[in-house]
């Protein structure tokens, strides 16, 4: 029986399972008290997280045991992987399990967004009725575009395409031999820049997408798309989107993630009733269905692991 420590909230089914077979230490709260969490870690060979506790290198330094490292998620960020690696500790994500619930979040918000529903809804809020005042278009036959063309960004155009849109992907990693099944066209950026009518962020945070999506990116969009992110936040220059919104180079866009996370004032003080946008607290792939999907698939990972 092995100790495991988990710092966020996870499937109380999956929770149930893991405390059957190994010694658990749940405190779904631990991941604000970072300095408890270098104490306490030294006793655990396996700790299970989301995108909330940062696994550092002081964190790991401290972990003499730990041989698993399980995120409730993809993004690996939070987690010093090299240093893991480094001390032979296993980095173990949740691939794919929360795919559906990104890709059904992107669909809506571009539905959502291409009607203007935010700007009607405000409108309505203040008693008025502003059934001419903006343009309400169908997503079918517009254009999408995918940049990063992982396990999310297929399920994305998955569903895009059964909406009726042309799909466009961006993906230095991917041949274009291998989506012929998915009628999906792989382009140049530039090209998925001038193309597309919404535009769909599925992007990893590191030093090469850091500010991907930047002012030059918005001169050079050519039919005002929405922008959607529900990958990480400082992918996009955050003070770069609001002005290209306000100078009418976008129409709207959707952001579930943010560079600062809870997000800062500086930037929620920009946003107005008068903007076509949807902002969300990190949540496109947290679903009830998801979270199970998630949690057993680490705990059944974890289990074989130490088996």
């Amino acid at each position: 029986m092995i100790k495991v420590l988990i710092t966020e909230f996870m499937d109380e089914s999956s929770l149930i399972k893991l405390k059957s077979q190994h010694s658990v230490h749940y405190d779904k709260d631990l991941f604000n008290n970072p300095e408890n969490l270098k104490k306490i870690i030294e006793d655990f060979e396996a700790i299970i997280v989301r995108n909330k506790t940062i696994v550092n290198k002081d964190i790991i330094e401290n972990a003499n045991k730990l041989k698993f490292v399980g995120r409730l998620g993809v993004g690996l960020d939070n987690i010093d992987t090299d240093y893991c690696k480094q001390k032979k500790i296993h980095v173990q994500p949740a691939t794919g399990m929360n795919a559906d619930s990104v890709a059904e979040y992107v669909i809506t918000a571009g539905m959502y967004l291409i009607k203007n529903m935010s700007l009607f809804t405000n409108e309505i809020k203040k008693g008025n009725w502003p059934r001419t005042k903006y343009d309400s278009k169908e997503i079918s036959k517009k254009n999408l575009g995918v940049i990063g063309f992982g396990t999310i960004g297929r399920k994305v155009s998955i569903l895009a395409k059964k909406v009726g849109m042309n799909v466009f992907a961006y993906d230095p990693y991917i041949q274009n031999e291998n989506q012929n099944d998915l009628d999906i066209k792989l382009v140049e950026l530039h090209d998925l820049f001038k193309q597309s009518d919404i535009i769909s962020i599925h992007l990893p945070l590191t030093k090469e997408t850091k500010n991907f999506i930047n002012k030059d990116v918005f001169k050079m969009l050519k039919r005002k798309p929405i922008i959607i992110n529900t990958s990480r936040g400082s992918v996009i220059n955050e003070s770069d989107l609001i002005q290209a919104y306000q100078n009418k180079l976008i129409s709207g866009f959707a952001l579930d993630v943010f560079a600062e996370e809870p997000i800062n004032k500086d930037f929620s003080n920009q946003i107005t009733e008068e903007m076509n946008c949807i902002l969300t607290p990190h949540i496109s792939g947290v679903t009830l269905e998801s979270n199970i999907r998630v949690s057993e698939f680490i705990v059944n990972e974890l289990i074989d692991f130490f088996n």
